[in-house]
């Protein structure tokens, strides 16, 4: 017969040792066990168990430091505390320290493959969930672009392609929080210039009068508190990249100064009579429609023609709802990383809610929802009541404020009701798929996303 999974039993009692061990084997585990912290060590680093029941006391060490080494020696393995009565505060600090569950003695056969089984399970999901992290995250020097959608994937290769072209200017266009930070940098990051700085200017962060003086810097007395002379980011970033964020918010008068720095590579500081010159790239971003901006005369023609000699447009979150997981599983990991937590993992219910979800705040207010739940909330997964009241969309109002739809007090399936939404917009638009998109407030993109994901797009 072949052995299941190993499982190891660490505890200082030989008769809890073997009765484990044999009903364990029973069943189709095969079975390793330690009676001392020491032991245990040489255990999880000879034979790397899949699953461990570890006593929370033994003759030389404590359970909950044991733990904290066995997770560095291993953060896929499952361990189950076995606890005394009276011990469950303990067994509580054990589950939030990285522990799978806790089993309190006298142990109950049944409960116990039960959760050695589900323990299991957890392993293998965390370790599926790494293997498809890898598959829809695309690395450039410290950089990550994270999704399985098509537009994340030609975003990808586009990044790829313009970061050879190292000299020419991009334009990075889309809404708020769709990451247009993060793609300047991977540019940046991908080029022959990741070796120099990445310099950023915010152009609605400054006051018009001094946008012109941080980008090109001044001479000493060109105007009053100018008491030395100061290099500006252009300057700076010699050599590297130089990001003009909200590029549309640049002031009128600083827009001929800027063309003029685009063509010829050089310009002159505030005050200043010489040309100072330059090796840059430049890359701008927007969230505005520059065409527009053109047409009402707050933004040049010419230099929209020359910061689009590439343009590159990221499509806002509710667009590529395939990203949604992949992008919360990158900042739940992220994020419990920076608060010292061990990784917390989504259920399938929240996972499915935030793809329900239209996120106008786009990738930036997904990882902000994130963070609040994990600071939050000390429960070892992301739960579908951690999520705030604006996704879970518990009553819906129209705009006089009147409720659409109230909670029933049993609760109800929002996958039901989603399917059931759809079918209502199908029906009464007769299939229309852009009509029927309109009637529930999606684009045409995502609920073809839906259609395929509740296999309706044949019907």
């Amino acid at each position: 017969m072949t052995l299941g999974p190993l499982i190891g039993v660490v505890d200082d009692e030989e008769l809890t040792r073997i009765w484990l061990s044999e009903h364990l084997e029973e069943v189709g585990y095969a079975v390793a066990c330690a009676g001392t912290g020491k032991e245990a060590l040489n255990l999880i680093k000879a034979a790397s168990p899949a699953l461990v029941l570890l006593d929370l006391r033994l003759p030389d060490a404590y359970g909950l430091e044991l733990l904290q080494q066995f997770r560095e020696i291993d953060r896929d393995m499952a361990v189950i505390m076995v606890t005394a009565f009276g011990e469950i505060d303990t067994a509580v600090q054990a589950v939030k320290a990285g522990a799978y569950h806790f089993l309190q003695k006298p142990l109950d056969l049944e409960d116990l493959l039960i959760t050695v089984e589900k323990g299991l399970e957890a392993r293998h999901l965390r370790k599926e969930v790494a293997v498809l992290r890898a598959q829809h995250r695309w690395r450039f020097a410290d950089v990550e672009l994270v999704g399985r959608s098509r537009a994340m994937e030609e975003l990808a290769r586009t990044v790829n392609k313009v970061a050879l072209a190292d000299s020419a200017t991009v334009l990075l266009t889309g809404e708020s929080g769709t990451g247009k930070d993060l793609v300047a940098r991977a540019i940046h990051a991908r080029s022959s210039r990741h070796d120099h700085p990445f310099l950023e200017i915010n152009c609605t962060a400054l006051p018009e009068h001094l946008v012109e003086s941080e980008l090109f810097g001044h001479e000493r007395g060109a105007f009053t508190d100018a008491r030395e002379r100061k290099k500006g980011l252009a300057e700076l970033a010699d050599g590297g990249t130089l990001f003009l964020d909200e590029i549309g918010e640049i002031p009128r008068g600083t827009q001929p100064k800027l063309l003029r720095f685009l063509e010829d590579s050089a310009f002159k500081r505030v005050g200043g009579t010489t040309n100072v010159r330059v090796n840059i790239r430049v890359i701008a971003a927007t969230n505005r429609d520059l065409e527009s901006a053109i047409k009402n005369q707050s933004f040049r023609a010419d230099l929209y023609y020359r910061l689009k000699v590439v343009p590159i447009q990221i499509p806002p979150l509710r667009e590529r709802p395939q990203d949604i997981a992949p992008l919360a599983e990158y900042f739940a990991e992220r994020l419990a990383r920076e608060l010292k937590r061990d990784p917390v993992p989504f259920t399938v219910a929240a996972l499915r809610q935030l793809e329900a979800y239209s996120w106008p705040g786009n990738v930036r207010e997904l990882r902000n929802v994130i963070e609040r739940a994990l600071i939050l909330e000390d429960a070892p997964e992301i739960q579908l009541e951690h999520l705030p009241a604006e996704i879970l969309g518990v009553a819906l109002e129209d705009t006089n404020g009147s409720r659409l739809f109230q909670l029933p007090p049993d609760g109800v399936s929002l996958q039901d009701l989603e399917l059931e939404l759809i079918r209502q917009a199908l029906a009464r638009t007769g299939h229309n798929v852009t009509r029927a998109a309109s009637l529930l407030g999606l684009s045409r993109d995502t609920l073809r996303y839906r259609l395929d994901k509740y296999d309706l797009s044949g019907h």
